[in-house]
């Protein structure tokens, strides 16, 4: 009974540690792009992070109370923003995708064959890129009313995006070969003899 109490409590530091990492790479503020309504922030770097270093369940968590403590009217967000207009506005698919970006971060990396940080790159990238531009795009161009084929300014945050999974890939593979008990890993199946 005593470990699980124990991993609980470290799972709960964990969240809490990761939201505020979140909240902190806020901090710089936004750079807002010349034809784009939505601003570049380095808070995606802290999804695909705690996706990659925590798993999916907390990365997922630590993304969650970032939004509540945003739509509580905190502001968590880069450039100050919080409250519940910030969901009405044309970043909200991007919000709504980071915590499936980290939980499907975190699901590709606790199934990881080695500490390697191709394999935390590829981790970010389906997650923290694939899973929130795919949410993101599409209710921008929703909200703005846009035609589909204004997609493609979305590419504007494509380098930057990819610099951060780099980034995320070297932090998490050192991370996780110093410490390779903060990642929880796959369950094997254990077939019963017959």
């Amino acid at each position: 009974m005593r470990p699980v109490q124990r991993s609980t409590s470290r799972d709960v530091a964990l969240v809490a540690t990761f939201a505020a990492v979140i909240v902190v790479l806020g901090a710089p503020g936004q750079l807002p792009l010349f034809g784009n309504q939505v601003p570049i922030t380095l808070q995606t770097l802290g999804v695909m992070l705690a996706g990659a270093l925590l798993g999916a369940r907390r990365g997922a968590f630590a993304v969650l109370v970032v939004l509540v403590l945003c739509a509580a009217g905190l502001p968590v967000l880069a450039g100050g923003r919080g409250g519940l207009s910030v969901f009405a506005g044309p970043s909200v698919g991007y919000l709504l995708g980071w915590p499936l970006g980290a939980a499907l971060t975190g699901w590709l990396a606790q199934r990881r064959p080695s500490d390697r940080p191709q394999w935390f790159f590829a981790a970010a990238v389906a997650g923290g890129i694939g899973v929130v531009y795919a949410i993101g795009v599409p209710l921008q161009l929703l909200i703005l009313d846009l035609p589909v084929s204004a997609a493609w300014a979305s590419a504007v945050f494509l380098p930057g995006d990819l610099l951060k999974a780099v980034l995320t890939a070297f932090v998490a593979g050192g991370v996780h070969r110093a410490r390779p008990e903060l990642l929880p890993r796959r369950r094997r199946r254990t077939t019963a003899p017959v």
